[in-house]
């Protein structure tokens, strides 16, 4: 589908995904943020941000997570990382300073818009150009995802298949339409991403599709 607007004459009648009770998700999110917090801040309409976030538009807090470990890693981290002459991807090591993985686990079912077939797109008149577009066409698909907000307000957030690991889900949140609660944190499965262990940890991962982050350097002491 062209990057267009979406149509003003059409109502949509969005195929849903129900996500059961005790439903654990992953999420990769930075240190100072708690498990089950949303982001708040607004993506520019035009530039930068994430493929569902919310903006000044729609100014809605957003949460997203992976139905996986390894969706969760892939999509955070593998953003834009080539395959170097080895047919290697290296993670920079800024890109897990201060971040954290954290799993949390739903207290009531949710509901969500299905993006994971041609049918469930075509409900909502598009194609797989809405959950495979490129960054910079970002700015659309949020004009996107607001729109299908309106087509079905009782919907907590949207699920579609992750862009760098295919049909594996990933979803997002929309805070606005959660209850209070929805959420609570399993603070035995985080762990943090800038250390040695969680160094081998992602790496452990993300080996399958030939992906690593390096490890630490060791502080010397004197």
């Amino acid at each position: 589908m062209p990057n267009r607007k979406p149509p003003a004459g059409f109502r949509a009648t969005p195929q849903v995904f129900i996500l059961p009770v005790r439903s654990r998700l992953w999420r990769v999110h930075f240190q100072q943020y708690n498990a089950t917090a949303f982001n708040p801040w607004p993506a520019d309409d035009n530039f930068g941000g994430g493929r569902f976030d919310g903006t000044d538009r729609d100014p809605y807090p957003y949460f997203y997570a992976g139905l996986e470990a390894g969706t969760a890693l892939a999509e955070t981290l593998l953003r834009s990382i080539p395959y170097d002459e080895k047919g290697d991807r290296k993670i920079p090591r800024s890109s897990v300073r201060g971040r954290r993985t954290s799993v949390v686990e739903t207290t009531q079912e949710l509901t969500l818009v299905d993006l994971c077939s041609a049918e469930a797109l075509a409900a909502v008149a598009q194609d797989t150009w809405l959950i495979q577009a490129d960054p910079s066409d970002y700015h659309a698909t949020r004009r996107w995802a607001s729109w299908i907000r309106q087509q079905a307000p009782a919907a907590h957030g949207l699920i579609w298949p992750s862009r760098r690991l295919y049909a594996r889900p990933a979803l997002v949140l929309f805070e606005d339409r959660c209850p209070d609660g929805c959420l609570v944190a399993d603070p035995a499965a985080g762990r943090d991403l800038d250390d040695l262990e969680g160094a081998l940890w992602v790496n452990r991962f993300l080996a399958p599709y030939r992906a690593s982050v390096s490890k630490p350097r060791r502080r010397t002491t004197k």
